[in-house]
């Protein structure tokens, strides 16, 4: 069996035991201590637009808090991207609430303002507001941040930005997780950086954090035992992981152009391909992470998406479909739905590609060498 080449595997730099060793000679094994306060002060720097980060179990916890955070309960409509991971929406069902699900457009995949506006109208219609968006930026590609804020300040509904698969990944200079008024980013093992699991909430406002902390250490009231008020949660990150994500941290731009090179890659090996498009900043106004690199198969191609992903896996090679629309999800069938089917077919014609910043000159010579049997 020739050895695996992974989709996305975690990618060490070295400096992490450093960050771990102090956490164990400091005896810091706790949801609590320097690791967490200096990775959040890390993000803040790395951020650079007066954003104040909480770190956080996953980025699914970042997501419910969020949500906590602006005040949405049971009943309330939540506008929600259908073209990406669960975790994107299960946090609205947490909560009692309703997801609204959006198609993508065809430039970044990510929400479709159009549909965005007419989901607005149609909870309006019901009586109910929409309490928040949760835009995407889908693979390392923000969504269109000046349409989804216009409609976000036209009609007085937030933001939460899930930049969960964006770190690194800049709008017009800026980068991404910090364009709602708050945003999500996630450190799973598969992710551009990793903490092992975790994740981070970014917020506009200190006193937004502050509660946000208070949340997610199970709520305990300051008074001289232990007094709840209000329901609180498990999500603190802990010590050791907060480590992890300290020597990270000093890598993630490395991993970065990693990434873009391993795009770059695919780029070259596509341009003359009829049958293959790769998914890619749509202009010069996004800077992609690229934490997958993505592509579309023409449906007129001899082989289909499937055909292509068993012949990687034959070579041990993992690759993966892009993920299945929320709205076809038969968790969440009876839910409401704007748009056409673009997300549809994104996801029938679609697949990720080995995009780990840890793989070699020979991975790659293998990917092109799947390719080039498939299609000449």
């Amino acid at each position: 069996m020739k050895e695996k080449i992974w989709l996305s595997s975690p990618h060490m730099g070295g400096r992490e035991m450093k960050y771990i060793k102090d956490a164990f000679d400091e005896n810091w094994i706790a949801p609590l201590g320097p690791n967490v306060n200096g990775l959040e002060n890390d993000l803040e720097k790395f951020f650079d637009q007066d954003v104040h980060v909480a770190a956080l179990s996953s980025g699914t916890a970042a997501l419910h808090l969020s949500l906590i955070l602006l005040g949405v309960e049971p009943g309330d409509y939540v506008i929600c991207q259908s073209l990406t991971f669960s975790a994107s929406a299960n946090p609205i069902a947490y909560i009692g609430a309703k997801p609204i699900f959006v198609d993508s457009e065809k430039d970044t995949w990510n929400l479709c303002p159009d549909a965005v506006e007419e989901a607005i109208k149609f909870g309006i219609s019901e009586g109910k507001k929409p309490k928040a968006i949760i835009a995407v930026a889908l693979y390392g590609i923000s969504y269109k941040v000046d349409e989804i804020t216009a409609l976000s300040k036209k009609y007085d509904i937030p933001v939460i930005e899930d930049a969960a698969e964006a770190l690194g990944s800049m709008y017009k200079n800026q980068k991404c997780g910090t364009f709602g008024d708050l945003g999500v980013i996630s450190f799973n093992g598969n992710k551009i950086i990793t903490t092992s699991g975790g994740g981070a909430l970014t917020l506009r406002d200190k006193a937004f954090k502050k509660k946000a902390v208070f949340l997610s250490t199970q709520a305990k009231d300051d008074a001289p035992h232990y007094e709840h008020t209000t329901i609180g949660y498990n999500y603190r990150m802990s010590n050791v992981c907060a480590g992890i994500g300290r020597g990270q941290m000093e890598v993630l731009e490395e991993r970065v152009a990693q990434r873009r090179a391993n795009h770059d890659f695919y780029e070259k090996l596509f341009k003359d391909n009829p049958h293959v498009s790769l998914h890619k900043e749509p202009n010069e106004d996004y800077f992609a992470n690229y934490w997958l690199s993505v592509v579309q198969i023409n449906p007129s191609s001899p082989v289909s998406v499937e055909d292509i992903m068993e012949r990687f896996q034959a070579e041990n090679i993992e690759t993966r479909p892009i993920w299945k629309p929320m709205h076809l999800q038969p968790v969440f069938q009876d839910e409401a739905y704007f748009g056409s089917d673009l997300a549809e077919k994104l996801f029938n014609n679609g697949m990720c590609l080995p995009s780990a910043s840890n793989m070699t000159d020979n991975d790659r010579k293998r990917i092109a060498e799947v390719i080039q049997e498939i299609f000449g």
